[in-house]
């Protein structure tokens, strides 16, 4: 209580202090790097990401994209060629002047090549880059290109995904932001008994939310999709603590009316503790995204969990002085609850618990069904997650579409490896399924011409002192079961010439990809579960309880990601992984709420149906309050966003929010009231609750005489 105290009598440099840590956040903020690669986030030590080191550093090359040019004469095409070869921070351009003169005919070209650059009307280029795929200056140099090209050319590749996701988190997350506070407000408005109090609440979130932000700079960067989701996951998360902090502040003014200063302090030391209890689950379901080793996880983990910590200290430190500053017309705007008495529901409830426990067993084994058939079913491909009018997705048809080309692969091939070695392993390669073209210096101008004729530059940018680099075009999509098996296949002839070999690329690097999420979904889920497990036991005392509590948001987390199988949609590939943790993390406290009710009924002596009864009355506004809370703040965005990885994220939160808010209030009573018996025995302190069963008997039989005077 003296902690609280001195909060309340340090009201005005607490909000004064506050509002000067906002002015270093925004710039914090704007000075924050975000990163939209993610195949940057790979292992360090994965060959693929070892080979594009590797590549920098001997050829001088990072991101590769390749442009396609439609009716545009040689001479034009030349041209367009030398300008974009102008551009700052790119390498080098391939095209057929890079090897001939234009005089020569192109028809004199291996048909091999030729083939592979030009389709009808429509030619080529090779671009490579002397920074890596989401450099910004990369970003820059792309988008600079796109002007030089104008409309008849298209850029393909890793960097113009990058630039095009840019642009449009740019473009769409100031209006995220708005559509989670507007709803979330009227959310708020509708279900709390202040009109003013939701405006307050949401400025106060709005402060932690912004040191958050700006706190980033001391990680250096962070990834689009933490940055995408950041404030809106904080709001949603983080908004039932300042109601808790309500309506315990208007429940001690009740006892000291003529006190608000100690009405409050009473109400803080009161919240910090139920708030503290609450966030430590949801802390715990993001720091489970830090074990993945894919570490875009530890990045949105990391920034989630600082935001709920800076949540909880803004509810007892910030929001009081601004209650107490506007304390007044709060007051004044107050009116009656909207959300009706719960008794009758809890009372229908309990007198179908058998039905609503055998109708939740029925329905978990579907849901597990759904929910592993989803986790198969993820997509990898960046580029669907984007609009189908976007460039870079324009760019990817056109290829796939005229040149029959959906993947490119770059191998870097020792200069120890004998020559002979080489050409029979690139002979090799050819024979594999799917691959349309492999290019390295010998098929340029042909197996019985010396490399030496070629122009020096050319020479050099296919091959160093230790490396030679060779590309293969491939028919089949990044991500694919046929590009993966392609890769493996073509890996398995590089090492056995080279066993130094390594072959790199995007669809490498998502082969790579699916592999390390794979692990890492089982990894976070254990992780996760663990967590909770025990916090819920050192919170409750209890080792069933865990158990139980678990179970219930289990089932709503297999029903939540069970639907996308048979609503027929796919989901990026992140999603799961990352909303298993979080909605067992932010969700799981409402069955914590009603349990920990449930236990002091019955430690109070209340029957088994009595304490159920009373825990699900008084649980019911908290648990509908939270969740709809949560489903407001996430649902518009799903609604809204053009990027499928943020829509389809924010819809699983929101759908994830209404669904274990179901399966709380209609699940757990029910189990609670079979597990009775096994609670009792397995809590600490509440064996003396297991009483014989004819106690129990007439203490329920009285219970329900008051159930229906009630």
């Amino acid at each position: 209580m003296k902690l609280a105290r001195k909060i309340v009598s340090l009201r005005v440099p607490i909000l004064v202090l506050t509002l000067l840590l906002l002015i270093p956040s925004v710039f914090g903020m704007a000075a924050t790097r975000i990163n939209y690669d993610m195949l940057t986030y790979l292992p360090e030590d994965m060959e693929t990401v070892v080979g594009q080191d590797e590549l920098m550093k001997d050829f001088g090359k990072g991101a590769f994209s390749l442009i396609i040019v439609e009716d545009m004469e040689p001479e034009e095409v030349s041209r367009l060629r030398k300008s974009i070869e102008g551009v700052e921070h790119v390498d080098s351009v391939i095209w057929y002047d890079s090897l001939a003169d234009l005089s020569v005919p192109m028809e004199l070209l291996p048909d091999e090549v030729y083939q592979a650059f030009n389709a009808g009307n429509a030619t080529m280029m090779a671009v490579f880059f002397d920074s890596s795929t989401s450099a910004d200056v990369t970003m820059e140099a792309v988008d600079r290109i796109r002007t030089i090209c104008g409309r008849q050319c298209f850029v393909a590749g890793m960097s113009a995904l990058v630039l095009d996701l840019k642009q449009l988190c740019e473009r769409e997350e100031p209006i995220y932001v708005a559509l989670a506070v507007v709803l979330a407000a009227a959310a708020m408005t509708l279900l709390l008994d202040c009109w003013l109090a939701p405006l307050v609440f949401l400025v106060c979130i709005g402060m932690m939310v912004l040191l958050n932000l700006g706190s980033n700079i001391l990680l250096g960067e962070i990834s689009y999709i933490t940055k995408a989701l950041a404030a809106v996951l904080q709001l949603a998360v983080t908004m039932d603590y300042s109601i808790f902090l309500w309506n315990s502040y208007n429940e001690q003014l009740s006892q000291c009316p003529t006190d608000h200063r100690e009405a409050m302090a009473r109400a803080i030391h009161q919240t910090f503790t139920s708030v503290l209890g609450s966030s430590i689950t949801t802390v715990a379901g993001f720091i489970a995204l830090c074990f993945m080793s894919f570490t875009m996880g530890r990045d949105l983990g990391i920034v989630m969990a600082k935001g709920v910590v800076l949540g909880v200290i803004g509810c007892v430190t910030v929001l009081p002085a601004m209650i107490l500053l506007l304390d007044r017309p709060l007051q004044k705007t107050r009116h009656r609850s909207l959300i009706p008495n719960a008794a009758g529901l809890s009372k229908g409830i309990l007198k179908i618990a058998p039905v609503l426990l055998a109708l939740s067993l029925l329905l978990a084994v579907p849901a597990w069904y759904g929910y592993e058939k989803t986790n198969d079913e993820v997509y990898y491909d960046m580029g669907q997650c984007l609009p189908e009018d976007m460039d870079y997705v324009i760019a990817n048809t056109k290829l796939r579409e005229q040149f029959n080309m959906a993947s490119t692969h770059m191998l870097l091939v020792s200069a120890d490896t004998p020559e002979g070695d080489v050409r029979t392993m690139l002979r090799q390669m050819r024979e594999v399924k799917g691959v349309k073209t492999v290019l390295g210096l010998e098929s340029l101008l042909g197996e019985d011409v010396p490399p030496e004729i070629l122009p020096d530059r050319l020479r050099q940018g296919l091959e160093s002192e230790h490396w030679k680099l060779v590309l293969i075009l491939s028919e089949y999509k990044v991500a694919s079961d046929e590009v993966n098996d392609q890769i493996t296949r073509l890996n398995e002839i590089l090492k056995r010439y080279d066993p130094s070999g390594m072959l790199i690329g995007e669809a490498p690097c998502m082969k790579d990809l699916i592999e390390t999420t794979g692990h890492d979904f089982t990894v976070v889920n254990a992780v996760s579960i663990a967590l909770v497990f025990l916090i819920i036991f050192f919170v409750e005392k209890s080792l069933s309880l865990p158990v139980l509590l678990i179970a219930v948001i289990e089932l709503a987390i297999f029903i939540n990601l069970g639907l996308p199988h048979y609503l027929g949609s796919t989901l990026p590939f992140i999603a799961p992984i990352a909303i298993s943790t979080i909605q067992l993390g932010a969700t799981v406290d409402y069955a914590i709420l009603m349990t920990t009710r449930y236990k002091e009924e019955r430690m109070g002596g209340a029957a088994r149906r009595s304490a159920v009864h009373t825990a699900l009355t008084s649980s019911i506004p908290s648990v509908l309050v939270s969740g709809m809370g949560l489903f407001a703040a996430t649902f518009g965005v799903a609604l809204y966003s053009n990027i499928d990885i943020v829509s389809s994220m924010c819809m699983l939160m929101a759908r994830g929010a209404v669904i274990s808010m179901i399966c709380v209030i209609f699940t757990l009573p029910p189990l609670l009231l079979l597990c009775d018996r096994l609670i009792c025995a397995t809590t600490l302190g509440m064996r003396k609750c297991d009483r014989p069963r004819q106690t129990h008997s007439k203490q329920e039989n009285a219970s329900d005489k008051e159930e229906a005077l009630v």
